[in-house]
């Protein structure tokens, strides 16, 4: 959900704002054109919701490749998901700073672009992760997962794997999102399902209470779905605890999108039948070879979002459909095992 701007994660989505208190913390590197006395470089990386362990993961390998690359690392943290304000201050002390590039995971598709635009202005490379900004162009280039490949993945095994009559349902995260309403979108093309024949639809919080109760609620009034989609394996664990007090384990189709390592575990015992899995590390270390590459000789990225790759995991592959096992999944996944 990365559980989502991001959708929310176990995820790399971004989930609702949970309280108006921030916190801050910003360590100023450097002060001479972005470089100290020793003309190391510095760059700024913004980061969102650190206890995320999507969020952690795209941090410490943004900061880990531009500290192996010799440069000064200026952070920020808005530890409140949609807390734009912490943001945008410590782009503006980052500019002030003079940093070489800023490296942000916007809390706000939009409420960043009048201070990235002034970064821009000083000569600064602007890129984004994880999610875009509205529009695009306000960062320079945006590392993301192409959220729309990673639902038809999920959609298309899905459908392969769904029982003689589907009867599917959908478990989302706000989709004004984009990462969750391109996941839900890629599902449906993947499944070949119109929004109209869905057996029913709920939004969760990306979390593994509303999962549960979400899914209580779509089995009450239709007790014959047998094939669910879940914005991230949050939901979805909490979706097959639904699915298995109803007596339906083993007779239901569950899948989901994250990659994280408890959700792969989850893939191995049996839990979720398939999962799209992300890579927040190559998000960072992708970010950083582009900085690298202005740094050397202007050279910006190409633009838009450039994808970071998915990969479905599942134990029971299906045919025509390329897919790692989740023994793979758990040598290239990320965060807690």
């Amino acid at each position: 959900m990365k559980n989502v701007r991001c959708a929310p994660r176990s995820t790399g989505l971004r989930v609702s704002a949970l309280t108006l208190a921030v916190a801050f913390a910003a360590v100023a590197c450097g002060g001479n054109g972005g470089a100290d006395s020793d003309g190391k470089p510095t760059i700024g990386v913004v980061a969102l919701n650190l206890s995320n362990p999507f969020f952690g993961t795209l941090e410490k390998a943004t900061e880990d490749a531009a500290k192996a690359k010799g440069w000064k690392v200026m952070k920020a943290e808005a530890k409140t998901p949609g807390d734009s304000a912490t943001q945008v201050t410590a782009i503006e002390n980052m500019i002030a700073n003079k940093v070489k590039a800023i490296v942000v995971t916007p809390a706000s598709a939009t409420a960043l672009n009048g201070v990235l635009q002034r970064a821009k202005d000083q000569g600064i490379l602007v890129l984004a992760v994880n999610a875009p900004l509205s529009p695009e162009s306000v960062a320079d280039a945006t590392f993301a997962t192409d959220n729309v490949a990673a639902g038809k993945l999920i959609g298309q095994w899905a459908k392969a794997s769904s029982p003689a009559k589907p009867r599917v349902a959908m478990l989302d995260f706000d989709l004004s999102d984009a990462p969750a309403a391109d996941r839900h979108e890629g599902f449906l093309a993947g499944y070949g399902i119109s929004k109209s024949a869905l057996a029913g639809s709920a939004l969760t919080k990306g979390t593994e209470d509303t999962g549960q109760q979400e899914m209580e609620n779509l089995l009450s009034a239709h007790p014959d779905i047998n094939v669910v989609y879940t914005i991230n394996e949050p939901a979805a664990r909490g979706a097959h605890t639904a699915i298995r007090n109803k007596g339906l384990s083993g007779k239901t189709v569950l899948v989901s999108v994250d990659g994280a390592c408890s959700g792969v575990q989850d893939v191995k015992k049996g839990v979720i039948g398939a999962t799209a899995m992300q890579f927040p590390d190559r998000m960072g270390e992708k970010a950083v070879e582009a900085v690298a590459a202005f740094l050397e000789d202007g050279t910006k990225p190409k633009g838009g979002v450039i994808d970071s790759g998915t990969a479905l995991i599942t134990d029971r592959p299906v045919e025509g459909l390329p897919s790692e096992t989740s023994e793979w999944g758990l040598e290239h996944c990320w965060g807690p095992k």
